[in-house]
């Protein structure tokens, strides 16, 4: 039986009663959440005390035209997807991207049923191993079968997709796939090639691919490709998930949006007018003014980036490491100081550093193999001198 507390839960019990032998002017750290301290864009209270007076009607579900178009244009320029009419069919505002990606799951059940004529009662979802916990706990709401796709330095941290292409049985009885690119932890990043494969799947075993590319524009150099550029117009069989919490800083907003497939999200707008919640208007307004802005991510990048460099400057060559490619978490392999739980308590008691273990952040397959054996998930989260303060206690820790 697989241990079903969430990873925060487990880290916890792990420290519980543990107190920090560290000296009285040194403050304890803590990089387990991933929950953003930059600034967000201060034109958002302002727009949000604008529309106040919508604060007493009730949302629509389907937002507001002006929010959906700002998306629209948004997506058509990241991507370049040809100034595709996005905004009446293709987009559906979220509040917040976790209430989305686990009520789609029902939306992909109902769907292969009607659609796609598959009977449901064995049904599979597939997620990363790690993977964000949200996913597992959709696949447990509608009792489907979680098949966990190792995700290792061996596959770019990616699930591999051309040994999945061979268990057909497994895909023909999929009813959703969960993949996360930019990758979270690891910030791996497909290529329009994977995106591409994984389409192929969809479309060949009729599932719905739940695209979450919430860390999308945390990126180091070269912006990510996306699964609608992929799609090349044809939106079928796909669905992209993206926030602002990351993007712009504003976690608190409960503001993100679906993407895709038009006709599944006709239909599953129909049960979320059942039971799912919407946006304010005026949480709608700020959303929409801060997909028109780009500076302030421009600015948000950039202070991810310079802690990544002071990253590679601290940790060096001692403590061998790679800079993902995007998000904001230092994947951190560590097994040659010890298990990842073992160290997380030693960071935790000697150094006073809060950070996660990655086994706690993934499953152990049949096999008996947890990729996140031997891994920190370190949030980079904190402002420039105090990442750095973080950084330099986890070297003297482990390697003096």
């Amino acid at each position: 039986m697989q241990d079903e507390r969430s990873p925060f839960q487990k880290l916890a019990d792990l420290l519980s009663g543990l107190e920090p032998e560290t000296a009285a002017d040194q403050q304890p750290i803590d990089l387990t959440l991933g929950e953003p301290r930059h600034a967000f864009p201060d034109f958002v209270p302002d727009i949000i005390a604008q529309h106040a007076e919508k604060f007493r009607r009730y949302p629509p579900m389907r937002g507001s035209d002006e929010f959906r178009h700002s998306v629209e244009d948004w997506l058509n320029m990241r991507y370049a997807l040809g100034d595709l009419p996005l905004a009446e069919k293709n987009i559906l505002p979220l509040n917040g991207t976790r209430e989305g990606l686990f009520h789609a799951v029902i939306g992909a059940r109902d769907w292969a049923r009607q659609q796609f004529g598959k009977n449901t009662s064995n049904a599979a979802v597939l997620l990363p191993n790690p993977f964000y916990h949200t996913y597992i706990g959709a696949a447990r709401a509608i009792d489907a079968e979680p098949v966990f796709l190792n995700g290792s330095a061996e596959s770019g941290f990616l699930p591999d997709l051309e040994d999945l292409a061979t268990q057909t049985e497994l895909l023909d009885r999929t009813i959703a796939f969960y993949y996360a690119s930019p990758s979270n932890p690891q910030g791996s990043v497909a290529d329009i090639a994977t995106w591409k494969k994984l389409i192929a799947l969809a479309r060949k075993h009729d599932f719905l691919v739940f695209a979450d590319e919430c860390y999308s524009e945390l990126y180091r150099d070269t912006p990510p490709p996306g699964i609608l550029q992929a799609c090349e117009g044809n939106l079928s069989h796909v669905v992209t998930f993206h926030s602002l919490s990351k993007r712009s800083n504003l976690a608190g907003l409960r503001c993100g949006f679906a993407a895709g497939d038009g006709a599944f999200l006709t239909h599953w707008t129909k049960y979320r007018n059942l039971v799912a919640p919407q946006v304010s208007m005026p949480l709608l307004a700020a959303g929409a003014a801060a997909f028109r802005d780009e500076a302030h991510v421009i600015e948000n990048r950039r202070l991810y980036n310079e802690k990544f460099d002071a990253a590679n400057r601290i940790l060096g060559k001692k403590l061998p490491h790679e800079t993902p490619p995007a998000g904001f978490f230092l994947w951190l392999d560590v097994s040659a100081f010890g298990d990842d739980v073992s160290v997380t308590k030693k960071l935790w008691q000697e150094v006073g550093l809060r950070v996660l273990p990655g086994s706690y952040l993934a499953r152990t397959d049949k096999s008996g193999v947890n990729p996140g054996d031997g891994f920190l998930r370190i949030a980079m989260v904190a402002d420039l001198a105090e990442t750095q303060e973080a950084l330099t206690r986890l070297r003297h820790c482990l390697i003096g």
